[in-house]
């Protein structure tokens, strides 16, 4: 059986997934574990291509929601095949910024797909790679606004979406955890860094083949 672990980070725009990132690989690393982090849309030559026309092409101005997520779909497809399940093969502890639960909550929730052919794409693209964990960093959608803004960068594409729009993203990452508890944990990401580290790598070292 392989060593390897599947783990993936979710959360709306400015809940910190990129800083946990970091510290969580920091500390599995210095456990002695082979980590790799991948991020979606993107992780692949191809994917990383989606992943400009989807956030920041000039040409993704017009993407109706329906081609929004065929894209998403088809970079997460092209990632599990080269790069996750051999990593996984080989016993890496593979590290995600986002994945298909990001689809559903971003494309079926927020935008109103139909949740039914939402999950039907993401079978298809996956394939059965799922993730033993899933961890989704939650605070309230103002303070996580504010975030973004107070980083003075420009805003891509999804970023720019009403604050509306990631209440609905929030209420539907809380709603996914209801739904599947065994998998899918919510960490509170409104306490600093270092805390909120604390709480992931007690749920880490929950998991026999984490760490």
């Amino acid at each position: 059986m392989s060593s390897g672990f599947l783990l993936s980070f979710e959360g709306s725009e400015g809940c910190g997934k990129s800083t946990q990132i970091a510290l969580l690989r920091a500390r599995l690393e210095a456990e002695g574990r082979a980590v790799v982090m991948l991020r979606e849309p993107g992780g692949t030559e191809l994917g990383e291509s989606i992943r400009h026309l989807l956030q920041h092409a000039k040409e993704g101005a017009a993407m109706t929601p329906e081609t929004e997520l065929l894209l998403f779909a088809a970079s997460r497809a092209q990632l599990v095949r080269e790069k996750i399940r051999p990593l996984l093969e080989s016993g890496t502890f593979v590290i995600l910024d986002r994945f298909l639960d990001s689809t559903t909550v971003y494309q079926g929730i927020a935008r109103g797909l139909p949740l039914e052919s939402v999950r039907a794409i993401n079978h298809f693209a996956i394939g059965g790679t799922l993730p033993q964990l899933t961890l989704v960093l939650d605070m309230d959608t103002a303070t996580a606004r504010q975030r973004i803004h107070q980083a003075g960068r420009e805003l891509d594409r999804i970023e720019s979406q009403p604050q509306a729009f990631f209440e609905k993203v929030r209420q539907g990452y809380l709603a996914l955890a209801e739904a599947e508890p065994a998998r899918v944990k919510i960490i509170d990401a409104s306490a600093a860094p270092e805390a909120v580290h604390e709480s992931i790598w007690r749920i880490i070292s929950t998991h026999s083949h984490a760490v």
